[in-house]
C-alpha cells in the first residue's frame, strides 16, 4: 500500500507551480499525494495531476475571517484522515498541521515561500502581524524540517530561531527554446518590440507603476502585462489617463504553458520589484526563472538574490533606478544594442540548463530524506 502525504496550501492551487511541482516529487517517491486549497469564483481548472486536489469553497475570501474558517477547516479534515507525511505550505497552514503532527505523531515538513512576517500586507497591521509572529515563535523551534525559497531568507530565519533550513529554489522545468508565438496569441509582430510583466502577485512596490510610466518614452514597444494582482486596477486607470492604450496590453492569469507562450513571444523580462520591505528585499520571484527558461533577456531591480542571479550568469541588465524616464533609457539601451541582445540570450541557453527544476528538486529530495533520519 502506498504510503499518503498531504499537502496544504491557502491559495486555489492552480497556478501555484511551487505547490506542484513538490506534489509531483512526492509522488515520484512513492506518495500517494492530497493537496488541500481553496477555490475561489476566478479560479482556474486544476487538471490531469498525478495526485488528488481538493479545493475547499469558503464563506470568506479574505481577511481574519478566511484564514480563521480555512484552518479550521484545515484542522478537522486532517483530523478526520490519516496521512504518513504532513507538508505544510507557509505560515498561514501551519498551525493545524502541527496539531495534528503533536497528536499523532505524523511526520511533518514546513515548506516556507517567504518570510512571511514581513510581508508588505502586514506591515502597517501590528495586531495582525503579532498575531502570525506568536505564531510562528510557538511553532517553528519545534520542527525538525524546513524548507525555504533562497539562502537569504534561509538566513534570516537561521538568526532568529537558530535553526538549518533546507534551500529549494522556485525553479521551473527545463524547456526547451521556442518560436514565438505572437501570430497565434494577437501580438505585435515584428519590428515591434516586447515587454513582457508577468505573475499572480502584481501588487503594490512589484514595479508595476514604473514600467507603465515608463513606456510613455519607448517608441516602437509595448509592454505586456500577464496575471494579476492587487494594482491591476490601478495600472488600467493609469494606462487611460497617459492613453497608453495601444502601448500597454493587460492578459489575465493564464495556465501555466499558455503563459510561457506569451513569455517566449516577448524581448524582455521585466522585474523591477522594490526592496521597500524585507520580504521584497530578499525575494527571488519565479518570473526571473520563467524569463530564463523563455530564453529572453531580464531587465532587473537590483535586489540581492535577483542581482546574484543576473550577474553570475549574464543573462540580463540591472536597473540603476526606478525612476520611469531612466527604466526607459536602460531598456531602449538593450534594445537597439543587437549583439548584446544576442550575448544575452545565449547566455540565458545555459542558465536555463543550470536553472531548472530536474537539477533543483535534488535539494528537496535531500530534505525529505531527512525526515527518516
Amino acid at each position: 500500500m502506498l504510503k499518503k502525504a498531504i499537502v496544504t496550501v491557502s491559495n486555489d492551487i492552480s497556478t501555484d507551480n511551487r505547490i506542484l511541482k513538490s506534489a509531483s516529487v512526492l509522488a515520484e517517491l512513492g506518495f500517494e499525494v492530497t493537496i488541500i486549497g481553496r477555490i475561489r469564483k476566478y479560479s482556474l481548472p486544476v487538471e490531469q495531476l498525478p495526485f488528488r486536489c481538493i479545493r475547499k469553497n469558503l464563506i470568506f475570501n479574505k481577511g481574519p475571517l478566511f484564514y480563521a474558517e480555512y484552518n479550521i477547516r484545515l484542522f478537522i479534515y486532517l483530523l478526520l484522515h490519516s496521512f504518513d507525511l504532513i507538508y505544510s505550505n507557509d505560515l498561514d497552514t501551519l498551525l493545524p498541521c502541527f496539531v495534528i503532527h503533536k497528536l499523532t505523531r505524523t511526520p511533518i515538513i514546513y515548506d516556507t515561500h517567504e518570510y512571511f512576517t514581513g510581508v508588505p500586507e502586514l506591515e502597517h497591521r501590528p495586531f495582525i502581524r503579532k498575531v502570525w509572529e506568536k505564531i510562528e515563535g510557538a511553532v517553528f523551534p519545534h520542527l525538525k524540517t524546513i524548507i525555504t525559497v533562497n539562502d537569504s531568507i534561509a538566513k534570516l530565519y537561521k538568526d532568529k530561531y537558530k535553526k538549518e533550513l533546507h534551500v529549494v529554489r522556485n525553479i521551473p522545468l527545463y524547456r526547451e527554446a521556442t518560436q514565438s508565438y505572437r501570430e497565434a496569441l494577437n501580438l505585435p509582430h515584428s519590428p515591434t518590440k516586447i515587454l513582457i510583466l508577468q505573475g499572480s502577485g502584481i501588487n503594490i512596490d512589484r514595479g508595476a507603476d514604473e514600467i507603465v510610466e515608463a513606456m510613455q518614452y519607448l517608441q516602437n514597444a509595448v509592454l505586456l502585462i500577464v496575471g494579476s494582482g492587487d494594482v491591476i486596477g490601478e495600472m488600467k486607470e493609469k494606462v487611460e489617463k497617459l492613453k497608453l492604450q495601444q502601448k500597454v496590453l493587460f492578459v489575465n492569469k493564464q495556465p501555466y504553458e499558455i503563459l510561457m507562450q506569451y513569455t517566449s513571444s516577448a524581448d524582455i523580462g521585466i522585474t523591477l520589484d522594490k526592496g521597500t520591505n524585507i520580504n521584497y528585499y530578499y525575494s527571488l520571484p519565479n518570473k526571473l526563472f520563467d524569463y530564463i527558461q523563455a530564453r529572453i533577456p531580464v531587465y532587473a531591480s537590483s535586489l540581492p538574490e535577483i542581482k546574484k542571479i543576473i550577474e553570475h550568469y549574464g543573462v540580463g541588465k540591472i536597473a540603476t533606478s526606478h525612476s520611469p524616464e531612466i527604466i526607459a533609457l536602460e531598456i531602449e539601451e538593450i534594445l537597439n544594442n543587437i549583439e548584446l541582445m544576442k550575448q544575452f540570450r545565449r547566455k540565458t541557453e545555459f542558465a536555463a540548463q543550470e536553472l531548472c527544476w530536474e537539477k533543483e528538486k535534488v535539494q528537496l529530495i535531500r530534505a525529505l530524506s531527512s525526515l527518516e533520519g
